[in-house]
């Protein structure tokens, strides 16, 4: 694999090779349970072929099929586990690596950008990429004045390919429904494609990413790493070591994911509140899990990278949300519709129950009921299978909602990082969180607030 493959019909093909093989596995099943082999295990050896073909297809191609890629490995644990299983491991290299852009060509784009004389602006530099991503791969190093930094430089025709990628993808986005089961790929395929021109620009990745590391700084629980320099296609900022929220996943402890798992929550809320912004690429490869000193004593903290996708809340996260889950948790079903038809989440030409909106929402926001809750992949796909299924109700007044395109992003990013707190299998105090940072969740009147934690002490202690 040399550069990133930019022709039209060469990256068209591999696209179309994903649902075309899926098909053709399909039949070598159907062949191979004709002769009599077990049914488990000729399910088993098809999904983990079609887990290699994803992996190895959108790695390559990197660009928009990558992200793509990134995009599904955290709703993964939402899957039946006979189909998750064989997945887990293919998506979950696409957080962390994919093949690497040749050294000259990294080279070439430094001495474009930074100068012909680029290497005096370094000590060292890593020429083998330490993470390759969807648009770049990164590079460690060490700067002229002995900071360690990352490099982050883009794939020249990253932006070209991208559009075609995501392009091409929503074309077979009713092909790929076999590949994720019970997903609805075509509303992701087009948000993404929505945020493709800003996750390029790395001028506004820089600035978001500066705010958050101001705020951030001297932060007991969340670190960002702060911006070093920055020009078109070329991003430094300084270096973190830490462990992979992905290792966390796979490997870590019980503790080192309920720490993991709250302050993933607590960043989720509190950024937006802090910094006006909200990450929104919550996907593993994008947080590491730091000792809070260089001698590994203390609490962990949460190191936070990639912010070439931010929603810009001034404001921080709407009100509406607070106010909506408060009521949802108060049982006030009348109040709840109201203000969802008001937000534009049921439009006008649609009347629904009241009640049934709160009994489809209750089981959602089960999380803030208690004062700590459990997050398993368990739950998630028994939420997952409760709003897919055509037979249920849930499924048919989930299909009569509408999502504003105000609250796109934020639904997506809620979405991601409750898949990720499923995947690490975390306890957190989520209403906590919702407590300190939500607008809206607390009543403003300290009296009502008394009557809110009262009503809500029976389901904390069930």
């Amino acid at each position: 694999m040399s550069d990133l493959p930019r022709k039209a019909v060469t990256r068209t093909a591999k696209l179309a090779a994903l649902p075309l093989g899926f098909a053709g596995r399909a039949t070598w099943g159907l062949g191979k349970r004709i002769v009599g082999e077990s049914a488990e295990i000729v399910g088993r050896e098809l999904q983990q072929r079609t887990a290699e073909q994803l992996f190895k297809v959108l790695g390559e191609l990197k660009g928009g099929a990558m992200k793509f890629g990134q995009a599904l490995s955290v709703f993964e644990s939402a899957l039946p586990e006979e189909v998750a299983g064989p997945y887990r491991a293919a998506l979950t290299k696409l957080q962390e690596a994919a093949p690497p852009m040749p050294t000259r060509t990294v080279h070439g784009v430094l001495a474009e950008r930074l100068g012909e004389d680029w290497r005096e602006l370094f000590v060292e530099f890593e020429d083998k990429p330490s993470a390759a991503a969807s648009i770049g791969q990164v590079h460690r190093a060490v700067w002229h004045d002995g900071r360690e930094v990352a490099v982050k430089v883009q794939y020249p025709g990253a932006g070209e390919a991208l559009l075609s990628d995501l392009t091409q993808l929503s074309r077979f986005a009713r092909l790929l429904g076999p590949l994720i089961p019970g997903m609805d790929i075509k509303p992701l395929i087009a948000e993404l494609r929505d945020r493709v021109s800003e996750e390029l620009d790395y001028g506004l990745e820089a600035q978001a990413q500066q705010v958050h590391a101001e705020e951030f700084e001297g932060d007991p629980d969340v670190m960002v790493p702060a911006v070093v320099h920055q020009c078109d296609q070329v991003l430094v900022t300084e270096w973190i070591d830490g462990i992979p929220l992905s290792e966390v996943i796979a490997d870590g402890t019980q503790e080192q994911r309920d720490r993991a798992g709250q302050l993933l929550a607590r960043f989720l809320f509190s950024g937006p509140a802090r910094t006006g912004l909200l990450h929104a690429d919550p996907h593993p490869g994008n947080f590491r899990l730091l000792p809070a000193d260089p001698e590994g004593k203390g609490d962990w903290r949460l190191g936070v990278l990639d912010f070439g996708t931010v929603d810009r809340l001034p404001g921080g996260l709407p009100t509406p949300i607070g106010d909506s889950l408060r009521m949802t948790l108060d049982g006030d079903a009348e109040a709840v519709y109201e203000l969802l038809r008001t937000e534009g989440f049921v439009k006008d030409s649609i009347e629904l129950d009241p009640d049934a909106v709160l009994d489809y929402l209750v089981p959602i926001i089960e999380p803030a009921q208690v004062d700590e809750f459990t997050f398993s992949r368990g739950w998630m796909r028994s939420q997952a299978a409760r709003i897919a299924d055509p037979r249920s109700p849930a499924h048919q007044l989930g299909k009569q909602l509408n999502l504003p395109p105000a609250y796109l992003l934020i639904h997506r990013v809620t979405l991601s990082t409750i898949g990720v707190l499923c995947q690490l299998g975390a306890t957190v105090r989520l209403r906590e969180e919702l407590e300190e940072w939500l607008p809206g969740f607390v009543p403003e009147d300290p009296d009502e607030y008394e009557e809110f934690l009262d009503e809500e002490e029976p389901a904390a202690e069930a």
